[in-house]
């Protein structure tokens, strides 16, 4: 018998824009415990978006964010012997997840000099829907459209 679910834990926004989605990012980039730097990181791609492109830099992050989030996914599930790539949908608190996910995944794989300029260069190339990790939004919705036959697999 399963036990009861995990409650959902109250997020803590950061403490310079008070936004809850920023504070979840700057949780994602951090390592080891590194606030500070996560934080300082964070803030002067803020700094640099604002300066490249002379508007709001938490427009574009959210932009990006929406942009990258996916709707759909494939889930491995085994039947009669056999695994099929089923396509469900995403719920809300996991697109985001994947979102965030992604878009540090293929900043960190950027050769720019450093991790703010990498990070304020995806989230704008992400906020017009270029980049890496929108092509990866797109593979994957591409992978559950390919995929279709076996939503009837899905329960």
């Amino acid at each position: 018998m399963r036990r009861k679910r995990a409650e959902k834990r109250i997020r803590k926004p950061d403490p310079r824009y008070n936004d809850i989605l920023i504070g979840r990012f700057i949780n994602s980039i951090m390592e080891d415990g590194q606030k500070q730097v996560a934080q300082r990181i964070m803030y002067d791609a803020f700094k640099i978006i604002a300066d490249k492109t002379k508007g709001e830099p938490l427009d574009v992050f959210r932009k990006a964010v929406n942009n990258v989030q996916p709707a759909v996914e494939v889930r491995s599930r085994r039947v009669g012997g056999s695994n099929y790539q089923v396509p469900t949908e995403v719920r809300p608190d996991r697109r985001v997840a994947l979102a965030i996910k992604w878009i540090l995944n293929y900043t960190r794989a950027r050769n720019e000099k450093s991790m703010s300029l990498k990070l304020a260069n995806e989230l704008m190339a992400a906020a017009v829907g270029e980049g890496s990790s929108v092509k990866k939004k797109e593979d994957v919705h591409k992978m559950a459209e390919a995929n279709k036959a076996f939503a009837h697999f899905k329960w």
